[in-house]
């Protein structure tokens, strides 16, 4: 059972805000957007109001060739792994690619992560979809939705697998006969796919959940069946309520719905920044459902999402204005009970999986 009762609500924040225009807003600080300290001032706004996951986003695009957008970015994993101990409740969340990424290299990177957030890690899996990626690597051309999101599902399996190369008890630290590992608990993977061979273990010992939380994002058909196969938590990307209600249907475990935002008190005002950012940069629109408005409006939302679906990712579309609000007159009025669990995986009622290859040698 989940240790807190109430809406799901997680947070992916992007700098300025998801709005390329967003630096530009009075109070946005852009000065500090790639500093520490802008990422610790709004993680610990995060974690203060107690919400379930922050998600950071990646991806080896650039952006927006107009130079006068928001651009560039800093590593998803190492700006968790810099919030590990600056925070103590919320998920830490990155996102990272599959399409260009060794899956080796993801578990080591999130299972490190759990470490240093003490049970706290989770992995948004992404492809990467465009030529200019692509070129970034110069081994493979860029290709289809589908062909991809069949990687990715290879990637989350292999990367699964790798995290449960090492039994929970694999390390012994014995000063009587001087073993550290104990090696017979350290287990081979063994896996040939069509993208991948991967013979294992991991370097990295079993983390504090065992299996850190996967999260896939939905927003097609290839997304959704790599979702209902592998996600302990799926994010639907959809634009309107029919499309989401649809997903859902599709889906075991907790699904989220994204919901773009942009709040302030009152409701005019929010649709003048609104507008304003859409004048600074035009013809960027809405990658989900958009809600710009009220904190109150915003409560009314998410106390009727759709059928299937048990909460909300909140993606400001403005920071820190938007995300000060949530924390302030969102939250406290969603009748969610504090959490009581340890680990993110405590948070979603999921429980921590015995190594696969610790439960084959039983048998």
């Amino acid at each position: 059972m989940s240790t807190q009762i109430g809406v799901t609500i997680g947070v992916e924040l992007d700098a300025a805000g998801r709005h390329p225009a967003a630096w530009r807003l009075p109070g946005a600080r852009p000065a500090e957007l790639f500093t520490a300290a802008h990422w610790r001032r709004l993680a610990e706004t995060v974690d203060a109001a107690d919400l379930d996951l922050l998600v950071v986003p990646d991806s080896f695009r650039l952006g927006s060739s107009d130079d006068r957008d928001q651009r560039g970015r800093l590593d998803a994993v190492a700006v968790t792994a810099n919030l590990a101990p600056l925070t103590r409740r919320t998920g830490l969340v990155p996102v990272v690619t599959t399409t260009h990424t060794e899956p080796f290299h993801t578990q080591k990177a999130v299972a490190t992560l759990d470490f240093t957030s003490r049970g706290r890690a989770g992995w948004q899996v992404e492809v990467s979809t465009t030529p200019a990626e692509a070129d970034l690597f110069g081994r493979k051309a860029a290709a289809a939705p589908e062909v991809l999101w069949r990687e990715a599902a290879e990637t989350v399996e292999v990367v699964r697998r790798l995290w449960d190369s090492w039994e929970d008890d694999a390390v012994v630290k014995d000063l009587a006969t001087g073993r550290f590992v104990d090696r017979d608990k350290l287990h081979y993977v063994d896996f040939a796919g069509e993208n991948f061979s991967v013979k294992g273990p991991s370097i990295t010992p079993r983390s504090p959940q065992g299996q850190p939380l996967v999260i896939v994002p939905v927003r097609d058909e290839p997304s959704l069946a790599v979702a209902a196969a592998h996600a302990d938590v799926a994010r639907l990307e959809a634009h309107d309520v029919p499309t989401a209600t649809r997903w859902a249907a599709g889906l075991e475990g907790t699904v989220l719905l994204d919901v773009e935002v942009l709040l302030r008190r009152d409701a005019s005002e929010a649709q003048d920044v609104a507008a304003h950012l859409d004048e600074l940069s035009p013809g960027h629109g809405p990658r989900a459902l958009r809600h710009v408005g009220t904190p109150a409006s915003l409560v009314e939302l998410l106390r009727d999402l759709p059928q299937g679906v048990g909460g909300a990712v909140l993606v400001p579309l403005d920071l820190p204005a938007t995300l000060d609000l949530v924390a302030s007159d969102v939250v406290p009025h969603l009748g969610r009970e504090p959490f009581t669990g340890r680990t993110l995986r405590d948070r979603f009622g999921l429980p921590r999986p015995a190594s696969r290859y610790a439960v084959e040698a039983t048998r």
